[in-house]
This record gives structure tokens, C-alpha cells and sequence, in this order.
């Protein structure tokens, strides 16, 4: 049974494919398009989808979108009707209803499928259940708790259950308009970054700061008896319909969230183009209690309810992974499960996957423990592309020579473009699509900022570890970190020794390199350890 899973006419656009509960080919329309976050309808991941995998579209049984604009109908009206909300919002609730109703047709199109041809039965799946379905049912796990916490999706931004075997059951929601991830990107544009998805720089602008602002912020949220929480209204502007997130030419773009209150608590908002004041880090860093404030209050909730170990995250709050860095140490969880793509991308696996295992009823035998789903290439291909750009190119004879090549390039402070099998899905580069360079040096991380990145001087990099090795260097609540989705305090007496990765407050965003997952990458690192080893030895 093949399934597809769709997110369309939402930031991260994305394409899954599912063949007898299995996740064969998963990809987002951004890495095709070029444009970040891209929304609207996936078309080239799509036709990358059926061309990588040599599926053909006759052949898929059933489609699964990651939206339903009928959930929570009820409470959509009963707000409508009971609060002045913006007429220009209520318009184009309607389009995008149209829009995502007409789907198919639009499917149809893409692929050029003839009109009488029948087209697979279409499910509409709410959004959070698509969110939690990509992380339960991927994780291996028969029973876990779960939560799904972001900015807002078929009218609500929080939900948390518990799921078991084939089943999700949902315990509590919050809807709209209190969300914890519109509060977090109400601060964001505050701090200067407006462009879609910024909030991950206010994360890595926080270790700069001290959180002297966290009593202010507390004023704009109240924690609720059984982990609910709500919004101080007078703070934000999305509760009537004055901030709407529009995606023309497949660009996402939010209108300010913040009203004038904020102005009024913190002074003027800061510039794009302004130097990063001491308020700025201040404010990141009291943003960050907050978050963590509202994270562990739910999950300590949902444990007290569940008394479950085993948690599954999802939804975009869970790329904060400094906060998931600090989950076993603030909430009796122990094991934690977050897929690659746990923001709105991966809604696509979770709407194919829930289509699957919940309606029919499919075994779960597949545990998504890489994110090497996307496109691949050809030898032919690289070259072809190569000659395109007239790029000069060395033809490495073996793999053997070509990964001590690599080792001693990165080790003599070269940045090397590490390009090799599936890409990744999600938007992490894991191994497959990255950029590597030497940890010892003191200077890596401006190098990379400044001359190749082009990016805020204060933002961190993360390093790639061997599994075998990473209790050595950090200090982990888990044996293995593969997506790069936790924060953790690099050793003391590790941190002379990896000054390009740990950050201005001693720790690192870690990913474990598994020779199970990707052995060719495993072997670089472990060309390099013996590398620095030798070294080392011939330096003494």
C-alpha cells in the first residue's frame, strides 16, 4: 500500500511517500525552490518524490494532507462571532479553505493526470495530529506520551496525548489565540529578526544575555491549572485578525505580532540594520526562561496524567533544543523521542503515517532513525554540474583515499563541502549536505560566519561526534543525538579543545554520527580521530 503525504498552502511545503509502512522518500519544496520555508503547493518535491522513487501516481492508494479546515469548525464560528475580528481575515480564511479543498485538482495538474482518471480518496488530517503521528509512529516506541506545541494550526497551537500501538488519543488542547509559539515569535521580530522562521537566532542570542527582563515578560502569559496556559491579549495582535501570515510567489511572510504594550514595557522595537544591545541579549535570554517556563509546565502535566517515560515531541517549538536539552533534568521524562523535521515539513510524514497505522491499520515497522530521505545523485550527475559552473574537479579514485583527503584538509583549517548520498530531511545538515570544518580552531566559527555563512557573528556551530565517543567530550542525558535536537554543557576539561563549537555559555548542539545510519560519514570521523591522535603523538 503506497501512501502520500502532503503539506501544502503553509510554510515548509513538504512531500512524503509511504510504501507498505514504510517511509521510502521525504522531502520540502524549499530545497527545489530555493526559497526558504517555501509555502503554497510542494509541485517539485512532488515530482522529485515519484521520480526518485519510480513510483508511478496510478499506483498510490491514498493521499494525506496535514490540514483540515473543517477541525474545530465550532470554535472558529463561536470566535468569529464573539470578537471583532479584522472582515480582511475572515476573506481569506475563505480562500484558503477553497484552496486547500481544491487539492486535488491541483494534484491533478501537477503531474498532468487526465481527467478521467480516477484520483486516490484524499484525507484531511488536523494539524497537531499530523505533528504527533510524525514522532510517535516514527519512534519506535509502542507507548509514549506526547506533545505537540508551535504558533497555531487548525485553530490550535498545543495538543498532548498519549499514544499506543496504532492509536493517538488526545488528553487537552489549547486553541486559539494563546500560543506559546506566536509569543516566541512576537519577541522575535521585536529583537529585529522579521524574516519567517528567525526564531532559532533569538535561541543562540539568548547565551549572550542575562534574563533580567523575565518578570515583564511574565505579565504576557498565565500559567492554567492541567497544563493550560493563555496569552495576555493586550499584548499581541493576531487575536483579532490584525497580523496575517501571507506566502506570495511561495514566500511566508508574518505581519508584526507585538502591539504598542511592548513598546510601552521595553521601548522601541530594534532595527534590522541596529547593533545588538545588551537589552536584546537580555530580553533572548528571558525569552528563554519563559519558553521553558510554559514547555515544562505542560509536560509536567502530561506526566503527572500519563506517568509514561517515553515522550514524543513535535511541532516547531521542539526545534528549541536548548530546552530539550534540560527536559530529564526539569520534568520526570527519560526518554525522548523528536524527529528531524518536527516542524510544519514533517507534517507530511505524519499525515501519510497516521493514514497508515490509524486508518488502516497498518503494523508499524519502521522507526525513523536517520533523516536521509530526499533527493540523491549520480556520479554523472556531480559532473555534469560541475562542468556546468566550469568548476575545476579531481576525480578521487577510492573511497579510502578520499575520505584521508577530506581528514587531512579539514585538519590542516580548510573548509571542506561535504556532499554525499540522500539529502536530509528537515533543516539540519546532518552529515549528507554539510559544511565541515576543524573544532580546534580558535577562529573557525568567525571564518564561517563571516566569510561563508554571511551570518550574525554570534550564532553557534554544532558539532558531529562519533556515538561511541560523545559522553567523552559532553555531558548527555541519552546515548545518541542523531538530529541534532539537544543542547548540552560540553566537559570542563573538553572545552580547550573545541573552541569553534562551544558556545559563549559552555555548550554545544550535538549530533551523533552512527555507524548504523550513515557509515560513510562515520568513517570520515574516524579518519579524523586517528588523524589528531597521530598528531598529537608528533607534536609532543
Amino acid at each position: 500500500m503506497i501512501i502520500l503525504g502532503i503539506n501544502a498552502y503553509h510554510p515548509d511545503a513538504s512531500v512524503a511517500l509511504f510504501n507498505d509502512g514504510v517511509l521510502v522518500w521525504a522531502g520540502e519544496e524549499e530545497r527545489y525552490s530555493r526559497i526558504k520555508h517555501a509555502s503554497g503547493f510542494p509541485e517539485m518535491a512532488l515530482r522529485n518524490c515519484f521520480k526518485n522513487t519510480q513510483t508511478a501516481p496510478a499506483n498510490v492508494d491514498a493521499i494525506a494532507i496535514s490540514k483540515n479546515p473543517r477541525a474545530n469548525m465550532l470554535r472558529k464560528i463561536f470566535y468569529s462571532i464573539t470578537t471583532a475580528i479584522d472582515p480582511k481575515l475572515c476573506i481569506n480564511r475563505i480562500a484558503a479553505f477553497k484552496k486547500i479543498s481544491s487539492i486535488a485538482d491541483v494534484y491533478r495538474k501537477t503531474l498532468n493526470i487526465p481527467p478521467p482518471t480516477k484520483l486516490p480518496k484524499v484525507y484531511y488530517l488536523e494539524h497537531h495530529q499530523a505533528h504527533i503521528a510524525s514522532s510517535f509512529f516514527l519512534s519506535g516506541l509502542s507507548r509514549a506520551a506526547f506533545l505537540s506545541l508551535d504558533g497555531l494550526g487548525d485553530f490550535s497551537s498545543t495538543m498532548w496525548g498519549v499514544g499506543e500501538g496504532n492509536s493517538l488519543k488526545a488528553f487537552d488542547r489549547v486553541y486559539f489565540p494563546h500560543s506559546a509559539g506566536l509569543f516566541y515569535t512576537a519577541a522575535t521580530q521585536f529583537l529585529g529578526f522579521l524574516k519567517f522562521g528567525d526564531e532559532y537566532k533569538v535561541m543562540g542570542l539568548a547565551a549572550y544575555g542575562k534574563p533580567t527582563l523575565t518578570k515583564m515578560l511574565q505579565k504576557m502569559y498565565r500559567l492554567k491549572p492541567k497544563g493550560q496556559y493563555e496569552l495576555n491579549l493586550d499584548y499581541f495582535l493576531h487575536p483579532k485578525g490584525k497580523a496575517k501570515i501571507r506566502w506570495e510567489g511561495g514566500v511566508p511572510d508574518q505581519d508584526i505580532l507585538y502591539s504598542a504594550e511592548w513598546i510601552k514595557t521595553f521601548g522601541e522595537p530594534r532595527k534590522p540594520e541596529a547593533p545588538i544591545t545588551q537589552r536584546e541579549k537580555d530580553l533572548a535570554a528571558s525569552l528563554q526562561v519563559v519558553l521553558e517556563d510554559i514547555y515544562f509546565h505542560i509536560l509536567n502535566h502530561l506526566y503527572m496524567v500519563t506517568h509514561e517515560d517515553n515522550l514524543c515531541l513535535a511541532g516547531g517549538v521542539a526545534f528549541n533544543s536548548v530546552a530539550n536539552g534540560k527536559i530529564t533534568r526539569n520534568t520526570p521524562f527519560r526518554n525522548i523521542y523528536i524527529p528531524p523535521a518536527a516542524g510544519d515539513a514533517g507534517t507530511a510524514v505524519g499525515a501519510a503515517a497516521y493514514i497508515t497505522h490509524a486508518i488502516y491499520n497498518k503494523p508499524r515497522k519502521f522507526v525513523m532513525d536517520h533523516a536521509y530521505f530526499g533527493s540523491d545523485t549520480s556520479r554523472e550527475g556531480i559532473i555534469t554540474a560541475l562542468k556546468t559552473k566550469s568548476i575545476v574537479y579531481e576525480e578521487i579514485p577510492t573511497d579510502a583515499v578520499l575520505l584521508k583527503k577530506t581528514a587531512h584538509a579539514i585538519a590542516d583549517g580548510k573548509v571542506v563541502g561535504w556532499f554525499q548520498g540522500k539529502m536530509e530531511f528537515g533543516p539540519r545538515a546532518l552529515g549528507n549536505r554539510s559544511i565541515l570544518a576543524d573544532p580546534r580552531r580558535h577562529d573557525m566559527k568567525d571564518i564561517l560566519n563571516k566569510r561563508i555563512k554571511h551570518r550574525e557573528v554570534f550564532r553557534p556551530f554544532a558539532p558531529a561526534v562519533l556515538e561511541e565517543r560523545a559522553a567523552e567530550f559532553f555531558e548527555m542525558d541519552c546515548e545518541s543525538s542523531p538530529f541534532m535536537l539537544k543542547v548540552f554543557s560540553v566537559k570542563p576539561e573538553k572545552k580547550y579543545l573545541l573552541p569553534a563549537i562551544t558556545h559563549v555559555d559552555g555548550t554545544a548542539r550535538v549530533q551523533t554520527v552512527s555507524q548504523k545510519t550513515n557509515l560513510f560519514f562515520w568513517r570520515l570521523k574516524m579518519d579524523m580521530l586517528i588523524l589528531d591522535h597521530y598528531l598529537i603523538e608528533r607534536n609532543r
